[in-house]
């Protein structure tokens, strides 16, 4: 499912500029430094970028390359044949050999006293707004929560992020640790291990209230929720055609086949990881399959997801945990933004990647942090993707200065301590008589 991201339009002190855009169509006012932000031009550009994308999921597009497309609400009516239209008023009626669901999910709205009565935000109306909320509460402190809570801050809004868990809960706490420094750098406040027990509003303002011995209650003026997704097939009418659904979604096999021999599902309708870039590949994987019958190798570890918060957060593979869960006996390489004369040079110092390997050089996951995440993990999915040794990220030539001289000199510490080996110093010694 396509995410339209809210990128914060922000300015600074580097001779003048303002991040992204042409200075024509910035939303930034005023002097050097003190700047403000227009906040209904932000919405305008926002809605612009929609705009021009929008064209690629289009109906016109589709029918351009001869796909029929009908529009309505589709639901099975027996194992193989599909209805479109409304219960009382079928407009069509179609039997096919194969079948594939792909209708994506939706925000889940949680169990919480008074949330009903209360106006709320998701991800999917937030880029409605035309004028910045004074103080934007968030309930959850995953990806989307985290990406919109910075954004609005940056555009002028006070944050407050309430999670149950940990935030950035299913990342690596080392690397997620510094996305949360830098949210507290900038201001936004994140609660963990926090439960809403109700939700009210007086007047202008909304009331949270926090379950515990002693209530605590947090006044803001907008509420966003955020705290996961749920697949849609409330409407599908899935037990007619016998197919299984679990609490995570439609349960499939390795080849995305259903408990219905007939049907396929793939993105985040399934258990499977819900990332537009996954549901894309799966795509790819099944049409491959169903009209060439080549087989399907998909692993969810080499799938790589990004955070896009500053700094951004990526990951593809395994964590040192996971890795040592799995292998045992593994190695841990490092290297930091600060070494790095491109970071130095666009003053994004902070951060650092973290490359995980077998002890033979097998690598096995990376967690980036820091300025382009999520442009550097791509290559890193490559060579998981395709089984690579360290080795090969040591002996590649990259550009100067890019970013992704980071990796290469995390990929050298890997055989760093063979330098220092009794052998190989003796090795050296002798070699010097010879000139």
């Amino acid at each position: 499912m396509p995410q339209h991201r809210l990128r914060a339009v922000e300015g600074d002190d580097r001779g003048g500029q303002a991040r992204g855009g042409d200075a024509n169509q910035r939303a930034v006012r005023g002097q050097v430094g003190e700047p403000t932000v227009e906040f209904d031009e932000v919405n305008d550009h926002i809605h612009r970028v929609i705009d021009a994308i929008a064209p690629n999921d289009s109906k016109e597009r589709f029918g351009g390359l001869g796909v029929r497309v009908i529009e309505g609400e589709a639901r099975f009516l027996d194992h193989k044949t599909v209805v479109i239209g409304p219960e009382l008023d079928v407009q069509f009626e179609i039997r096919a050999r194969r079948f594939v669901i792909a209708t994506g999910s939706r925000p889940i709205v949680p169990s919480v006293s008074g949330l009903e009565q209360v106006p709320y935000l998701t991800n999917e109306n937030a880029f409605e707004l035309r004028e910045r909320p004074k103080h934007l509460i968030v309930l959850g402190g995953g990806p989307i929560g985290l990406e919109l809570a910075q954004a609005f801050r940056r555009l002028g809004s006070e944050v407050t992020v309430l999670d149950l868990a940990r935030p950035l809960g299913k990342e690596d706490p080392e690397c997620a640790a510094i996305v949360l420094d830098a949210f507290a750098r900038e201001g936004i406040t994140v609660r963990s291990g926090v439960k809403v027990e109700r939700v009210r509003r007086l007047r202008q303002r909304i009331e949270v209230v926090l379950e515990g011995d002693t209530e605590e209650t947090i006044h803001g003026t907008d509420l966003l929720v955020a705290i996961g997704r749920r697949p849609n097939v409330d409407r599908l009418n899935l037990d007619a055609a016998g197919i299984e659904c679990e609490p995570l979604g439609i349960a499939v096999n390795k080849r995305f086949c259903t408990s219905n021999r007939r049907v396929y599902a793939i993105g985040d309708v399934t258990s499977l990881p819900a990332f537009t870039h996954s549901a894309n590949h799966q795509a790819g994987l099944l049409i491959r399959h169903l009209l060439f019958r080549l087989p399907i190798k998909m692993n969810n570890d080499e799938i790589p997801r990004v955070t896009f918060t500053d700094p951004e957060l990526a990951h593809v593979g395994l964590t040192d945990a996971q890795a040592r869960e799995r292998y045992g006996a593994i190695r841990v390489l490092r290297w930091p933004y600060q070494d790095n004369d491109r970071a130095q040079t666009e003053r994004e110092a902070r951060g650092h990647i973290k490359v995980v390997t077998n002890t033979k050089g097998l690598i096995l996951g990376v967690t980036i942090v820091g300025a382009a995440a999520g442009e550097q993990i791509t290559a890193w999915t490559l060579a998981i993707n395709h089984g690579l040794n360290i080795r090969a990220f040591a002996e590649l030539v990259i550009p100067y200065p890019t970013y992704t001289e980071i990796g290469k000199r995390a990929a050298i510490t890997f055989f760093t301590p063979r330098l220092t080996t009794t052998w190989v110093r003796r090795i050296a010694n002798l070699l010097r008589w010879f000139g």
